[in-house]
């Protein structure tokens, strides 16, 4: 029985890349961190993380139904004639 190669969506593959720089703290906490929860691919980890923060600033920022918008009309409000 062969196997079958599974097609992958080439918008998906990783080709940017992102450098970040740590201090000596914040490098030995990611260090025991890994260690402590045997974490091995510690790229997947940081972007796993990243990500993670990013839907959830964007979950909390969405929009709701009662929320005030600034628009042409309320904007004057605020300022002083």
């Amino acid at each position: 029985m062969k196997k079958e190669r599974i097609k992958k969506d080439e918008s998906l593959k990783r080709i940017h890349r992102k450098s970040i720089l740590f201090n000596k703290r914040e490098i030995q906490a990611i260090e025991h961190y890994c260690q402590k929860y045997k974490i091995k691919n510690k790229s997947k980890f940081m972007r796993e993380m990243i990500i993670t923060s990013i839907l959830k600033k964007f979950d909390e920022d969405y929009p709701s139904l009662f929320e005030m918008k600034p628009t042409l009309f309320n904007q004057n409000l605020k300022r002083k004639i």
